[in-house]
């Protein structure tokens, strides 16, 4: 029964991990054909630093689940959060130290799945009516 409370959570944390890479790959290849190849690279950066720490955050808040294990879910759910702030970061000094990429396709394409964060799962549920 616990795992039937957790599911409806899981379902969407996968729909949004779906969405966000497909967006990424879509903004890349948009990208690699509008302007040039860098800038592609640059965007699948950008969006794949935003989809890695967020795949590791859904997966630390969904460890735990049921009323018993309270302050375990929480505590995941804190975790999680401040792993994805801590990967964010690292993934970021390394991609600015380590790799030569343009900047705008970068940081736009990392909005842009921000900002799917933000309202996607407004949308997912809207459409369960």
């Amino acid at each position: 029964m616990v795992s039937a409370l957790v599911r409806p959570g899981r379902q969407l944390a996968k729909r949004l991990l779906l969405l966000q890479a497909g967006v990424v790959l879509t903004t890349a290849l948009m990208a690699v054909f509008a302007v040039s190849v860098d800038w592609g690279i640059s965007a699948l950066i950008g969006g794949g630093i935003f989809v890695i720490a967020n795949t590791v955050f859904a997966t630390c808040a969904f460890l735990f689940s049921g009323a018993s294990k309270a302050r375990l879910v929480m505590a995941s759910f804190f975790g999680g959060e401040a792993l994805k702030i801590l990967i964010t970061v690292i993934l970021f000094a390394i991609v600015y130290l380590y790799i030569e990429v343009e900047l705008v396709p970068l940081k736009l394409t990392y909005l842009l799945v921000l900002g799917i964060n933000i309202f996607g799962p407004v949308l997912f549920m809207n459409n369960n009516k």
